[in-house]
């Protein structure tokens, strides 16, 4: 048996592992940490066999094979196995679960398989004196299966089942230390945010059940074929279903408007913010447009959204990135800004780009966010204010963030330089100058704060006592850092000519017609001096001590695009507005209608019945002289209504079965 027939079993191992850390995490090494690292371990060398398999072609016949790419290119290789979940009447397709293994399934099994066994590995450093570890590691494991399940499906109904999944274990590990009222309150609102979205996706996939008759995604690239041959295809419904799906995508990637629930994500444990909020999770959405490339690929409409919201996303978040002073913040901001430049990489037809840089950025984001944990660690505070002078006391942390600030910077040779020069070369062979100029931009803010962040952090005098008792981090949160860093430094050449068989593999099914390696030396001269520039300005003003930050922003123009970004362009206080004024109303005009139409109605319905009851109560005496009377005026009553109001007697009972031979009423002349 070949391991890709064995691709299932990747995201079962560690959701297996979950009700067993749950109940029985007390009775397990370090809290159940042990059975994590083992589940998740064994999810990533599975998922290592796998991806040899499918680079080597290893297929079985039955199972897969080799075709075109809906929009040309290299050949796909790809495996495929389902079975039938429930059969639908008609002539659609049955609902099925199954696994799909192509080249960017490999791409995503081995980021979230590899990164989240690092995380787990240094879980047991970072929470060895927290409480409740039997409940992290057992959300942890539920995390990393649900997200490897997604990863493997087949259609778009497994999709979002372990799309919801995904929100529900970010939420959990979100408000991880429920006791905490920032916690709990960014845990509700990056559930209720992120749902918005969701809502669009289901929509998305109602559509597309609607007008293809299938969710698989083979089966869907199969029927764009045929209606490109024949020419029927109904671009304006396709543009529909890609822009409903990336609503979805909004929604878990943090993208403009909904990106305000990430940087409060980061009250979880900073473990939570390495694997989820930096390197899986919200790769999520970024994932779900590549795996729905077949639908935008024939939109142009909809690829122009995506690449427009991806560029603002990507400069807003980098500004406000700018005066953050909370080093978890900072690099929350980041992530937000990145995902931008992905998806404005999508959007420019950059496939094969914005895949290499969600590779790259998964490690040297990890390995940011695992550095900062360290450092609160030591430190006890997220405030880098307080900071300074780490580098002497924390030397493997600094060198390993350093490796990090140079990645996501792009200082060439770091993985960061290779993948993001070439989303500035997607987009400027767009010809789209306003969203080039965005992505530059981009670039020079990214250098400058992420350098700002570690030299406010590791160089300088101490700015707090806490900085004497600061030390470095046990090995088994080191070596983790070190395995990041050695990625960070290396991942990027797999993207470059000096690697053709990597590259590849990356190229597999690429769209849009970049290639790895064509780059034109102007653009890559632009990316290298934008990024040294950043880096300069930030050594000149947090390291030299040329001049004052605090100074540019004191008064006039400053001060006010200062407080714009603390503010953060004041969304979440239009969001609480709207909350606050349109959903709140809205809710209260529903409310009183529910309490004076409906619960009136149905009140006053039943006082009248009580208040007719009561009456009829007190005519009831006990005297029979009343009783006579009542029963004399009744029958009264009775005759007059069948001699006036009702139809003739004749046509009441004269059909009647044994009726018709008394006719009794015909003495009376009725």
């Amino acid at each position: 048996m070949m391991w890709v027939e064995l691709a299932w079993l990747i995201p079962v191992i560690p959701l297996v592992a979950f009700p067993f850390i749950l109940f029985f995490g007390k009775s397990i090494p370090k809290g159940g940490g042990l059975l994590a690292i083992v589940a998740v371990g064994a999810a990533f060398f599975l998922s290592l066999f796998v991806v040899v398999d499918v680079s080597q072609g290893n297929l079985p016949v039955h199972g897969g094979g080799e075709g075109e790419p809906a929009g040309g290119g290299e050949a796909v290789h790809a495996y495929e196995s389902s079975m039938v979940w429930t059969p639908v009447p008609g002539p659609e397709s049955p609902l099925e679960v199954g696994v799909h293994i192509d080249n960017l399934t490999c791409l995503m099994l081995i980021v979230v398989s590899l990164i989240g066994w690092l995380v787990v590995i240094y879980s047991v450093g970072y929470m060895a004196h927290e409480e409740g570890k039997p409940r992290y590691y057992a959300e942890i494991s539920l995390f990393i299966g649900v997200m490897l399940g997604l990863v493997v499906a087949n259609n778009f109904l497994m999709v979002f089942i372990f799309w919801e999944l995904v929100g529900l274990c970010s939420y959990l590990l979100i408000g991880f230390w429920y006791k905490k009222p920032e916690a709990a309150a960014a845990a509700k609102k990056a559930f209720l945010v992120t749902r918005v979205g969701d809502i669009l996706f289901l929509v998305g996939i109602i559509a597309i059940w609607n007008y293809f008759g299938t969710l698989n995604f083979g089966a869907i690239q199969e029927q764009l074929k045929t209606m490109l041959g024949e020419g029927a295809l109904d671009v304006q419904m396709l543009t529909t279903m890609a822009l409903l799906v990336f609503g979805g995508a909004v929604g878990k990637s943090a993208q403009f408007p909904l990106h305000v629930w990430l940087p409060d994500a980061m009250e979880g444990p900073t473990t939570v913010s390495a694997l989820i909020h930096a390197a899986t999770m919200v790769n999520a959405g970024v994932y779900l447009v590549a795996r729905s490339y077949f639908l935008f690929e024939h939109a142009p409409d909809a690829l122009l959204v995506v690449a427009w919201i991806g560029g603002i996303t990507a400069f807003m978040a980098a500004s406000m990135a700018l005066v953050s002073n909370d080093i978890k913040r900072v690099l929350a901001y980041s992530t937000v800004s990145q995902l931008g430049y992905m998806m404005l990489a999508l959007g420019a037809a950059g496939y094969s780009a914005s895949m290499f840089h969600l590779q790259n950025h998964a490690f040297f984001k990890a390995l940011l966010f695992l550095g900062a944990g360290s450092v609160i660690h030591s430190m006890g505070t997220n405030d880098m204010r307080e900071m300074g002078g780490l580098g002497k006391k924390m030397r493997l942390t600094s060198l390993t963030m350093l490796v990090g600030v140079l990645a996501i910077t792009g200082v060439v040779p770091l993985s960061g330089f290779w993948s993001k020069d070439e989303i500035i070369v997607s987009v400027f062979h767009s010809g789209n100058w306003p969203l080039f100029l965005l992505a530059v931009v981009t670039a020079l803010l990214t250098a400058f704060y992420m350098f700002r962040l570690w030299f406010m952090t590791f160089s300088g005098k101490p700015r707090s006592k806490e900085v004497d008792h600061a030390h470095e981090s046990p090995c088994i949160m080191t070596v983790p850092l070190l395995v990041l860093a050695a990625f960070s430094i290396s991942t990027g050449f797999i993207g470059t000519p000096f690697w053709p068989r990597f590259q590849e593999f990356i190229n597999w099914g690429h769209h849009g017609g970049e290639s790895f390696g064509a780059t034109s030396g102007m653009l890559m001269a632009v990316s290298l001096v934008v990024a040294l520039t950043g880096a300069l300005v930030a050594y000149l003003l947090y390291y030299r001590r040329a001049a004052s930050p605090d100074r540019a922003v004191s008064s006039g123009a400053g001060r006010a695009v200062h407080t714009l970004l603390t503010q953060k362009y004041y969304m979440d206080h239009i969001y609480y507005w709207f909350a606050e004024r349109v959903v709140y109303g809205f809710t209260r005009v529903c409310d009183a209608f529910d309490i004076r139409v409906i619960d009136g109605a149905v009140n006053s319905m039943s006082d009248g019945a009580v208040r007719a009851g009561g009456r009829w109560r007190r005519s009831v005496s006990g005297n029979v002289q009343h009783y006579a009377v009542g029963i004399v005026i009744g029958l009264c009553l009775l005759i007059l209504l069948l001699k006036f109001a009702l139809p003739p007697l004749d046509e009441l009972l004269g059909g009647w079965p044994g009726l018709s031979r008394w006719r009794w009423w015909e003495g009376w002349g009725w």
